[in-house]
């Protein structure tokens, strides 16, 4: 069998004596497309910074690629391949599109190899590069402070692509996009992480996005996980229904 990309077996995190994630366990193939969806409060958000470094979990393990990441930090997980981008876009206003990339690129480059960097030429040609692969091609020299949103959020998923991530970790990805932009950017993920082979986790209260694009769904709720498996089962459960999607379920 395949080892998954990411593996987390167990995990578990109290704030207060409240257990925010209890017991979970999950695993991403390369090139598949995982959401955890739940209500507000489900554990969605600290399950996601266990599995990035940004808290450790009291219990349980996270596995990249078999290798043991449980409690490293955020800098070293992503080192080690992960990407991630966050429900609020955060980039560097003042700065172009192009330089934008252009600080992702170096950072990798780094991570590579060293103190070495390529020449300012190479780096211009990456970063042109992988903002054709979000369609940001003609807004290379725009700041980024005059970008529409949707533009922000395929900025973003570029500078996590830079990192040549073998997963990546979305948290609300289509969050403030316009209904007609979602889908879109949902798609263009999908399309990169199976021609990359990149495992994508993500979280999303979209359901048309999620049932949409997601080849597996999880649902946590009150942080334990109560579903899992395609959009079609999980459409189909009961309980799902009862806690999250409404009887009528998503159509």
């Amino acid at each position: 069998m395949t080892t998954p990309v990411l593996e987390a077996n167990g995990l578990r995190k109290s704030w207060g004596g409240v257990a925010a994630v209890d017991g979970v366990s999950l695993a991403v193939q390369a090139g598949e497309m995982l959401a955890l969806i739940g209500p507000n409060g489900a554990g969605k958000s600290t399950c996601f910074n266990m599995l990035n470094g940004q808290i450790r979990p009291e219990a349980g393990s996270v596995h990249l690629l078999g290798r043991n990441i449980t409690g490293l930090a955020p800098r070293i997980v992503w080192r080690l391949g992960v990407g991630r981008t966050f429900q609020v876009t955060a980039t560097f206003a003042s700065m172009t599109v192009l330089d934008n990339v252009r600080m992702a690129l170096l950072s990798h480059h780094r991570r590579l190899f060293g103190l070495w960097r390529p020449a300012a030429a190479q780096f211009v040609a990456e970063a042109a590069a992988a903002l054709a692969r979000v369609g940001l091609a003609e807004q290379a020299g725009r700041p980024c402070g005059v970008l529409a949103y949707g533009d922000l959020k395929r900025l973003e998923l570029a500078i996590a692509l830079a990192n040549e991530p073998r997963l990546l970790l979305m948290d609300e990805p289509t969050a403030g996009m316009a209904p007609a932009e979602r889908a879109g950017l949902m798609a263009l993920t999908a399309r990169i992480a199976r021609d990359a082979g990149i495992a994508v986790l993500f979280t999303e209260h979209d359901m048309d996005v999620v049932f949409g694009h997601a080849d597996r769904i999880l649902v946590l709720d009150r942080g334990k996980l109560i579903a899992g498996g395609t959009p079609e089962q999980v459409r189909a459960d009961a309980r799902v229904r009862d806690v999250y999607l409404g009887q009528s379920g998503v159509h």
